[in-house]
């Protein structure tokens, strides 16, 4: 008669003991992120994201993580991570598109074009492995750490090539920061049209909000408009991805219908656009939309902090330099169209 008692408290033993595990690896992200999220207002150039996968990767290096933490620092990597792109939702609006109108679609459509046919043209070339090649084409043409997060909750790419992903948008970030106000002012561009330009060709919202604070307060609002317009590209790019991977799948592993269904739209993804849409009816307060972008980022900081505690840092040196050299074209690729596209819009 004392068995299935003794059954309950071992079953509720390991029960308490995965939610302790869990706990311990998600309670070690948040206060990397935490620490990340001071230093990235310190340094918003770099940016809370940069510094809590470097942070991370650091930790690693001095003491490797503990077993007991993986599986919380792994619903942050994923769970989390998935999380966060849902709460970016509330702050986008498909009228965003519509307003920005035909001056700045054709721009960006072709600047992510060339970015993901570069990334795939020259990423193959240079023998870079696909999800790589994915992740720097979409951090790229897109918005940087946040399509690159949400590209990996669709692929589930391995946590070394986000690390250099992340890695790599950060250094052109940085790049782009430094050198377009100059290069905008030496063209002799409109408030407007660096705007454009900044919203297009740089990727991390801070950085296209620095780049475009250096050339000129006129620049940022037009700016952020395009950057925000362009985040909407997650929802075409990651479903495409889904279903690409989804028809690669053999159709023996396939358990079920449903259960293929789900692979090919990830539910997150459907969040996503629920959010997006509540936000275009106006269900979302504007009173909201800076509590939750600061959340968005925060979700995001912590999800790539924890990709950083599970890196390993030998796959990241096997890499060796043909990612930088894949992100650097691709850089002045997205630039150069980009502006060419303004030129031949008459936009210039």
């Amino acid at each position: 008669m004392g068995h299935p008692t003794t059954s309950v408290s071992t079953g509720e033993r390991r029960a308490a003991m995965r939610g302790e595990r869990r706990g311990s690896g998600l309670a070690a992200s948040v206060a990397l992120a935490l620490v990340a999220s001071v230093l990235g207002h310190l340094v918003p150039v770099v940016g809370a994201p940069v510094f809590a996968i470097v942070g991370g990767i650091l930790l690693v290096l001095v003491r490797p993580l503990p077993d007991a933490w993986r599986p919380g620092v792994h619903v942050a990597a994923k769970s989390v991570l998935q999380g966060s792109i849902v709460v970016l939702g509330t702050a986008l609006s498909f009228g965003q598109v519509l307003a920005t109108g035909a001056r700045s679609l054709p721009v960006m459509v072709g600047s992510l074009a060339v970015a993901l046919v570069g990334a795939a043209l020259v990423g193959r070339a240079l023998g870079i492995e696909r999800d790589l090649r994915t992740l720097i084409g979409v951090g790229t043409g897109i918005c940087g750490a946040s399509a690159i997060a949400a590209t990996d909750a669709v692929i589930d790419a391995p946590e070394a090539d986000v690390t250099y992903a992340v890695a790599t948008i950060f250094l052109f970030n940085v790049a782009a920061v430094l050198t377009f106000p100059t290069l905008g002012h030496l063209l002799h561009m409109t408030p407007g049209s660096f705007g454009l330009w900044a919203g297009t060709a740089v990727n991390d919202m801070s950085s296209v909000v620095a780049a475009a604070s250096i050339f000129g307060h006129g620049a940022t609002s037009s700016a952020v408009v395009v950057k925000l317009t362009r985040t909407l590209m997650i929802i075409p790019i990651t479903l495409v991805l889904a279903f690409w991977r989804a028809r690669e799948t053999p159709a023996g592993e396939r358990r079920s219908l449903l259960g293929h269904v789900r692979r090919t739209f990830p539910v997150f993804i459907a969040w996503f656009l629920l959010a997006t849409t509540l936000n275009t009816l106006g269900l979302v307060p504007r009173a909201w939309h800076a509590g939750l972008g600061d959340l968005a980022q925060f979700m995001i900081t912590m999800a790539l902090g924890a990709i950083g505690l599970s890196t390993r840092v030998r796959d990241i040196a096997r890499a060796g330099l043909r990612p930088l050299l894949l992100g650097a074209v691709l850089w002045i690729l997205v630039g150069s169209v980009s502006l060419g596209l303004q030129g031949l819009s008459g936009l210039h």
